[in-house]
């Protein structure tokens, strides 16, 4: 799979993270979907004229660390499953080729757009630091006394789109632990589509729909907490977490 995955995606051409500045999209809408990595591959050959593709120091296929924070209460995790409209994740995330890591909080509104700041950290801090804790009271305003409450790892496949200002995110080996519990999901590809706005005529939602693949609403966030976590509450998510089984 991925001796064929690394052919594919060489053949696309590629774009710089300099270029790719021009797209960050910090305040946009997410549009995510879940298939089988079997069906990647074909999909990737139908927009490989539509799309650039994310290269750093001759890597394509980029590998990404992150450490979720919550409150004791999971008020972050609680807040999603409840469907409450305005709403937080924050994290540290580790870009493993690029050796940068970030803070970063993320922040949805009422209106669907998602909505993420981020300051640049030395390393992983499973304790934060004043000045981290400073930022994250700045920018919520808001004062939670936060822990670690999920490790995630997985790899990834950035594209860029050649019409619209529009990234692409393909996610696999998506993997989570916390205290010495593991779960990992190696059989299916989370995407997530970055816009300004919805925009239904975006290649790779066309190409998505022709594999009868619609928009799958669910964080990795909230994927993690209900795979390791046997005390939280996940009804809402239960059918969800039942789509994502019978897709892997």
């Amino acid at each position: 799979m991925f001796h064929n995955l690394d052919s594919l995606i060489h053949q696309f051409s590629c774009v710089s993270l300099e270029e790719m500045n021009n797209v960050t999209l910090m305040n946009r809408v997410d549009t995510k979907l879940v298939i089988n990595k079997t069906q990647l591959n074909s999909l990737l050959e139908s927009i490989i004229n539509d799309y650039e593709v994310l290269k750093i120091n001759n890597n394509i296929l980029m590998s990404y660390s992150s450490l979720y924070f919550d409150t004791k209460a999971n008020k972050f995790y609680s807040d999603h499953h409840n469907g409450k409209n305005n709403r937080i994740k924050i994290r540290q995330r580790k870009y493993i080729e690029s050796d940068l890591c970030f803070l970063e909080i993320k922040q949805k509104n009422g209106k669907g757009f998602t909505n993420k700041t981020r300051i640049p950290i030395k390393d992983f801090e499973v304790n934060l630091t004043n000045s981290s804790k400073e930022f994250i009271a700045k920018t919520t305003e808001k004062d939670f006394d936060l822990l670690p409450s999920l490790w995630n790892s997985f790899n990834r496949i950035t594209l860029v789109s050649l019409k619209n200002k529009e990234r692409v995110t393909i996610d696999l080996n998506v993997n989570y632990n916390i205290n010495q519990v593991k779960k990992s999901f190696n059989n299916i590809v989370i995407i997530e589509v970055k816009q300004e706005r919805f925009n239904r005529k975006s290649k790779i939602i066309k190409s998505l729909k022709t594999i009868k693949q619609n928009p799958f609403s669910i964080s990795k966030y909230c994927i993690g907490m209900i795979s390791l976590y046997n005390d939280i509450k996940y009804n809402v998510f239960k059918n969800k977490l039942l789509k994502i089984n019978k897709i892997a």
